[in-house]
């Protein structure tokens, strides 16, 4: 057992350095880790505009599920991740555990679709499986990623596609902790840590990169400044303090997007996908 947990280990514990500490939260009304459904809205709006050619991801769910499919959509958010591919979908079924997510998603499906509400893995005994699962930028929220993987493995007829930032998407604010509270924060662990774990775990995963692509803007400055307010738990009386730091990292005021999603920005999306036809009993 000691031998097969080198790398879950060293993401577990490597997860577990990016706790806040409680003075910093307690001075704030909302939690760093609560998701906008506005945000996930627009990202599922771009995802539309976009299609199922938009990058390797959507490439290898698409392959897939050819002709059609079902698909399973874990942490869909509101559908960036799988609403592409509606004109192969024979039915969604979507997971997350926040139930306005859920709403905003169906509201922009156009195949029979089944939401439920709860958190991966823990409701995986009351998912049905599917012919491709998809599993996109959840993968650092969940200490033991090798159990994530085994269960969307189990969940899948044809294939599991995951995708993930190449560094944890919190790190890019880092200069912004350190700034205004003092904190020097963690850099793992990555996207190279997480294929190290689903190795360790026995799959055989392809890996995908590509530059992330320009996210989409926030309704105004004013919007961006708040929405990273909540991140970095900046009460409203240091907004000016936040603003002046976004605009010394090189934010645009008249075209906000997340630090994460500029045109120059660091990041990349990584994918990681396996089949599962040799995996699993027909």
């Amino acid at each position: 057992m000691a031998g097969m947990t080198d790398a879950a280990g060293r993401w577990r514990e490597q997860l577990g350095g990016w706790g806040v500490p409680a003075h910093i939260t307690e001075g704030v009304a909302d939690s760093p880790w609560e998701h906008q459904v506005g945000t996930f809205a627009r990202r599922a709006d771009q995802a539309l505009a976009l299609g199922a050619e938009d990058g390797p991801s959507m490439a290898r769910a698409r392959e897939a599920l050819a002709p059609t499919g079902t698909v399973l959509d874990i942490g869909a958010g509101a559908g960036a991740s799988s609403l592409p591919l509606a004109p192969q979908m024979t039915e969604l079924i979507a997971v997350d555990t926040n139930e306005a997510m859920l709403a905003a998603l169906r509201a922009r499906t156009s195949v029979p679709t089944t939401a439920i509400v709860g958190r991966w893995p823990d409701i995986a005994d009351d998912t049905p499986a599917a012919d491709v699962v998809v599993c996109h930028h959840i993968a650092y929220n969940v200490p033991d990623l090798a159990e994530l993987a085994r269960q969307l493995t189990a969940h899948a007829r044809r294939r599991v596609v995951m995708e993930l930032t190449n560094t944890h998407p919190m790190a890019v604010l880092n200069p912004l902790w350190e700034r205004l509270h003092g904190l020097e924060r963690p850099t793992g662990p990555t996207a190279a840590d997480a294929a190290a774990v689903l190795a360790e775990a026995g799959l055989d995963v392809h890996e995908e990169r590509r530059p992330r692509p320009v996210g989409p803007a926030h309704p105004d400055f004013g919007a961006l400044v708040a929405g990273t307010a909540r991140r970095l738990c900046v009460p409203a009386e240091r907004f000016g303090e936040l603003a002046q730091g976004l605009l010394d990292l090189g934010v645009d005021p008249t075209d906000p997007r997340d630090l994460n999603s500029t045109a120059d920005g660091p990041m990349e999306l990584v994918t990681l996908w396996w089949d599962v036809r040799n995996l699993l009993p027909a």
